[in-house]
């Protein structure tokens, strides 16, 4: 069965003051009655079999592809996560309260949770695994996300209060960061050794084939896990992890390519999902060397795209307008919605490139993964832009290859998918703000840091939402990315199977819900 955009998995973030209620969800309640039949409420059978790419790092301070974001998920637990609503939920915290202040959040964790390996959940593993994650020194990609965090205490055995340096409405959508899954206090061999609170205990695994995994009797959650086992086989091609879904081979696939996800379309045996996101595909010229270091050679390349082009090719439609920079329709008033880039024009592309000294065009070596349509949007670009004298090279590389040495942040001029994530401060703190750790673009402009920080650090909604759209504003005009299109995520799940409900970051979907129908 078919259902494009059957929901919208990315709501408007909620209003700040939401964020400052002193008791969140009634939570404590909830998860008392989830405790109470934790690993008893269902009968679990059979095993749900999942194409994936290769992992690479599966320490979960490390983890950055989809794949390895999948695999964590289902070993370990966030302290908070987010629904498909973009609703922020209790996992492995109970309940929390946030004082007057807006600087001290205390989360009451669970009762009765334990590790894998027997070892009770306290608050000093909350600590320790907090702590892991905003250590520069360690090199972890969060360090700057939790920069702003000033203490991080056990103040009860059951209990972790995190301290602010400033007011951070969007802090418990930080804290659901992919990252920040909860580890045993002094773990030292996160890559190796799967040791976790989550649904799924690790039975074994074969590097650059399969994992397997087996349920979890003793997890927290009512009726979860759904399944007896999961097994994560590892396909380097797409095309050959959907034939095995075609075959039978594999239960599951999510992330796909447009053309591989229609060809699914009335396929007897498969449900296919289309779920919209702000994932975006990012094609940009670095900032800080020549060629891109010239504004005039930044925007010949906007004026020598053509987006409605891209999306009817690429995205066969499925694909939303942007411009051109990361804050997209599903976050609501923070999307400039009357912003546009300007409509194609060749002949002032090539002119602006003559203008910074390249009267006969450019050559360049376009990098880009090999996942996803990233592929097919090179060949677009490719022939557009020789329109206006920009001559490219296209080298493909494995998506794991790719992004496994950081090669992808050195490249002068590359593609790169990135995920959607709940709130806009995600992309705007790791992509965009100066010496940013993944800033790949190498971009700095002063005013665009002090937006930046002034709408992470504001209550005034309608201010944050003015300086949303002035980086916006900025980006369009003087900023180093073009993208064509926010992307749909696709999904396919044999029709033997109930309860998926993918996400708009594909990897943070809960296996844990999926049942034997």
């Amino acid at each position: 069965m078919s259902t494009p955009y059957a929901r919208a998995t990315q709501a408007a973030p909620p209003h700040p003051s939401h964020a400052r209620l002193v008791v969140r969800f009634l939570a404590a309640a909830m998860a008392a009655v989830a405790l109470s039949f934790g690993g008893l409420a269902v009968a679990q059978e059979g095993a749900l079999r999942v194409a994936l790419e290769p992992p690479v790092r599966l320490d979960p301070a490390f983890a950055s592809s989809d794949a390895e974001i999948a695999v964590v998920n289902a070993v370990y637990d966030y302290l908070v996560d987010v629904d498909v609503d973009n609703l922020v939920q209790p996992r492995l915290a109970a309940a929390w309260q946030i004082d007057e202040s807006g600087l001290r959040y205390t989360f009451e964790l669970r009762e009765g949770v334990t590790f894998h390996d027997g070892r009770p959940l306290t608050a000093e593993d909350v600590v320790w695994t907090f702590d892991r994650l905003r250590d520069a020194d360690l090199g972890v990609p969060t360090a700057d996300l939790y920069a702003n965090v000033a203490a991080i205490e056990a103040t009860a055995p059951l209990e972790v209060t995190f301290t602010l340096h400033e007011v951070n409405p969007f802090f418990l959508y930080d804290l659901s960061d992919n990252h920040a899954l909860v580890l045993p206090a002094g773990s030292d061999a996160a890559d190796t050794v799967f040791v976790g609170t989550g649904p799924f205990v690790v039975e074994s695994y074969a590097v650059g084939d399969r994992m397997r995994l087996r349920a979890n009797p003793d997890y927290f959650e009512a009726g979860k896990p759904g399944v007896a086992a999961v097994e994560f086989l590892f396909f380097s091609d797409q095309v050959a992890g959907v034939d095995a879904l075609r075959g039978g081979q594999v239960d599951l696939v999510m992330r796909m390519p447009t053309p591989l996800f229609l060809t699914l379309q009335g396929q007897p045996g498969i449900d296919t999902v289309a779920v919209p996101t702000n994932g975006f595909d990012l094609v940009r010229l670095r900032a800080d060397r020549a060629p891109g270091d010239d504004p005039r050679v930044q925007q010949a390349l906007k004026l020598a795209t053509d987006p409605t082009g891209i999306i009817e090719v690429v995205t066969f439609g499925y694909g939303a307008a942007t411009n051109h920079g990361p804050i997209g329709p599903l976050y609501g008033r923070y999307h400039l919605e009357t912003l546009r880039p300007p409509a194609r024009d060749v002949e002032r592309a090539r002119a602006l490139l003559a203008e910074a000294g390249y009267p006969d065009g450019l050559d360049l070596v376009l990098h880009t993964p090999d996942s996803g349509d990233r592929p097919a949007l090179a060949s677009v670009l490719q022939d557009q832009w020789a329109a206006a004298g920009i001559r490219l090279r296209i080298e493909v590389e494995p998506e794991s290859v790719y992004y496994g040495e950081d090669g992808w942040l050195e490249v002068d001029l590359g593609i790169t998918g990135w995920g959607s994530r709940p709130v806009p401060s995600f992309y705007l703190d790791v992509m965009v703000a100066c010496g940013a750790v993944w800033n790949e673009a190498h971009f700095c402009d002063p005013e665009v840091d002090e937006l930046i920080a002034f709408a992470k650090t504001t209550l005034d909604d309608d201010a944050r939402t003015d300086a949303y759209h002035r980086i916006q504003e900025i980006l369009l005009d003087r900023g180093p990315f073009v993208i064509p299109y926010f992307f749909p995520q696709f999904g396919a799940i044999s029709d033997r199977f109930d309860g998926f409900a993918m996400k708009a970051f594909p990897g943070r979907t809960d296996l844990a819900a999926i049942t034997l129908r």
